[in-house]
């Protein structure tokens, strides 16, 4: 954001409560120690603090660094200057799906809770559609009643556009400042924020890949992601294999309107060969709730004799006790069904017979 000329309050990460407060010690220990964790309601779970001194910094830090927000640990700890707030606002540049359009979001109610006021008192959320390069004018005339100091209008309108950029220029899904807060010296400072990149973007941005954090996905879908499976773990009893992402969306809504709860999305992809089937096994399989695999496969590029190879090895070499559904439609179908009869499988044609045979199989009994 500072890249883009917003304006937001300089700090330092530290990982232990010495580095803590070495840093606060730069602000005379007025400053605010921030939990670095990926989810919200830090402020609530303990993990921010506002302190005036080196010594609470430090033993802020020391609190914060060890503890948990939503089950995820705190490893180390943002510490920034201290600004004095006087008021607080919500802006966020995001997706309208329904409007097919980007959408600017303005409250005057910023802060915690956003959800809530969105929730129940929706009439202080304001919106507006975004063009590549909206007019500064007419963004100023919108934004007069949100703003009716003229030096805060002033630089609100600067705010907006530069985030408008940054949402265009580096692919991202949302581009968040909470709370945009208003100073006692009456400075418009982005004291805390969040941008979320579309992933399909990030490779046309090197240098932001190099922010990817690896806690923000489990084990199994970094390995996934090492083997070109594009995989998240849900929290159901089905255990999902599936080629491509609409089907693997489709069979999902399928198990749930069949009365079961998918374990996990597993997209293993458009050129299924055998390793890679096992590797997406492998995955399934450290789940143990898992009762039952659906294996759901429209072979176009995807061979199902490649499928059925993957699956005999993976029970081979895994020895796997779980039961399995499978569905083998498409290229090479009647080769892969052979194989999978010569084994003792059977794999219906049967999208809907396939997933009600899973979620039988689920509701009948437990792993053995």
């Amino acid at each position: 954001m500072r890249t883009y000329g917003i304006s937001v309050p300089d700090g330092k990460v530290a990982e232990t409560a010495d580095q803590a407060a070495s840093i606060a010690a730069q602000w005379d220990g007025a400053v605010v120690v921030k939990g670095q964790v990926l989810t919200g309601g830090r402020g609530k779970a303990g993990a921010i603090k506002v302190v005036s001194s080196v010594a609470e910094a430090r033993a802020s830090a020391e609190k914060i660094i060890g503890m948990t927000v939503k089950d995820l640990p705190v490893n180390r700890v943002l510490i920034t200057e201290r600004i004095n707030i006087a008021s607080e606002y919500y802006l966020a540049v995001t997706i309208d799906r329904e409007a097919e359009s980007v959408v600017l979001i303005l409250s005057a109610a910023g802060g915690m809770d956003i959800e809530e006021v969105a929730a129940t008192e929706p009439e202080k959320i304001r919106r507006l559609t975004l063009t590549a390069d909206p007019s500064p004018e007419s963004l100023k005339t919108w934004l007069a009643h949100a703003f009716p100091d003229a030096g805060h209008l002033d630089q609100a309108v600067p705010i907006i556009l530069a985030m408008n950029r940054l949402f265009r220029e580096k692919d991202c899904s949302l581009v968040e400042i909470n709370p945009l807060a208003i100073t006692a010296e009456g400075k418009l400072v982005a004291a805390d924020a969040k941008i979320v990149l579309d992933d399909n973007g990030v490779p046309l941005h090197p240098e932001l890949a190099e922010l990817r954090n690896d806690e923000e996905y489990t084990a199994d879908e970094i390995e996934a992601k090492a083997a070109g499976l594009s995989f998240v773990s849900l929290e159901g009893e089905i255990g999902c294999m599936v080629n491509g992402a609409g089907l693997a969306m489709a069979t999902m809504d399928g198990i749930k309107l069949a009365g079961g709860t998918a374990a996990n999305f597993l997209d293993v992809g458009g050129s299924s060969n055998p390793e890679k089937v096992l590797t997406a096994m492998r995955i399934l399989l450290r789940n143990d709730q898992l009762k039952v695999i659906l294996i759901n496969i429209f072979g176009g590029i995807t061979r199902c004799d490649d499928v059925a190879r993957g699956i005999l090895m993976a029970r081979e070499q895994l020895g796997i006790t779980v039961p399995m559904v499978i569905r083998l439609v498409g290229t090479n179908e009647t080769q892969g069904r052979d194989l999978l009869q010569q084994a003792g499988l059977i794999a219906t044609r049967s999208m809907t017979e396939a997933i009600e045979q899973a979620v039988a199989q689920a509701q009948g009994g437990a792993r053995s």
